[in-house]
């Protein structure tokens, strides 16, 4: 085969042992290729499965990466706290789902692939991988060191289990980029495997990056939407002098803390926030005509005052004078 470097690929089949030892042949053979896992055992004797891993690395340089293609029966893979432990290079894993279906589930995350979806995973905090729909399933799964993936990003963020393939711009184009590594990476001199195998890592880190800006701006859409909601709320409770962040958090269906966290990102607090509007309202019926007959502490009352010596020391503080002199400059005369 013209370019093939055969010692690039290590294999592994089970069919090249007894049945009953074909289950801790397959968990070696995976621990080999990827990193320190534990398999769950299968039920019954025997257990059919192939391993290829392919080192991906420039002119016998240290391998950058690697294309590990398994086949197997439906069962359980986990990452331990223990395997991390053992374990001394932190990567993540590009897998592109051949046949059945694999449940990722990491950080109280769970993330579906199925035949033809591309999905990323963190080596370095525990795992379990799923994989059933089949009694022969397969994958593709691409090692990325970590430096590799995260000298791609702005900065070095928590990465959650995500579907990469599901991006309408750059999903499709990293789904063919794997398929295209995965067929030719024995072709190809190499070189010119690390290239391609840097273009799949351009694409997955374009895509990871473009689903943080989606996750930011629909966090972003929903706490102004809470803070509108919110600020309603204070508003129609205004008047009541007991108004408390417990009840408007109840009113708006989310916790205190997050109410204090929203009018902190508004740049103001609770009490900051209602003190304000009920001396906005106070001095408007100050200097509303139809309020003249009402006494300053009538109006006070119903702004949610209760002490009157207050209110007039924050209405000071708010607008410069005193309640007696603000409603006086309705009937001054102008010149």
């Amino acid at each position: 085969m013209p370019g093939a470097e055969p010692q690039r690929l290590r294999s592994w089949n089970t069919a090249a042992v007894r049945p009953a030892e074909q289950f801790s042949y397959y968990r070696e053979a995976i621990c080999q290729a990827f990193m320190n896992l534990t398999p769950e055992p299968a039920r019954g004797i025997g257990f059919a499965a192939e391993v290829q891993s392919i080192g991906i690395g420039r002119d016998g340089k240290n391998t950058t990466g690697a294309i590990n293609r398994v086949t197997f029966p439906e069962h359980v893979v986990r990452r331990s706290r223990a395997d991390i432990a053992a374990s001394a290079q932190r990567c993540f894993y590009l897998n592109l789902k051949l046949a059945g279906r694999c449940t990722i589930v990491q950080d109280d995350c769970e993330v579906s692939l199925s035949a033809g979806q591309v999905g990323i995973f963190d080596s370095d905090r525990t795992f379990a991988l799923q994989h059933d729909r089949g009694p022969s399933l397969g994958v593709i799964s691409f090692r990325v060191p970590a430096e590799a993936l995260f000298s791609r990003l702005p900065n070095a963020p928590d990465i959650a289990p995500m579907r990469l393939s599901d991006d309408p711009c750059v999903g499709a184009l990293i789904v063919e980029t794997a398929r295209s590594l995965n067929a030719n990476a024995l072709r190809l001199a190499a070189d010119d495997t690390a290239a391609l195998f840097d273009v799949l890592l351009d694409l997955a880190a374009l895509g990871v990056s473009r689903s943080f800006r989606r996750e930011a701006h629909a966090t972003t859409s929903f706490a102004d939407a809470t803070t509108l909601a919110l600020r309603r709320a204070i508003h129609e409770r205004l008047r009541e002098p007991g108004l408390t962040v417990a009840t408007v958090a109840r009113m708006v269906g989310i916790s205190e803390r997050y109410v204090h966290k929203l009018l902190a990102r508004a740049g103001t607090s609770f009490s900051e926030l209602v003190m304000e509007r009920r001396l906005d309202g106070a001095a408007r019926d100050l200097r509303d005509p139809c309020c003249a007959a009402r006494d300053i502490g009538s109006i006070a009352f119903d702004w949610g005052f209760s002490d009157l010596s207050h209110f007039t020391r924050r209405f000071k503080q708010r607008f410069g004078m005193r309640p007696r002199d603000w409603r006086a400059q309705l009937t001054a005369p102008s010149r």
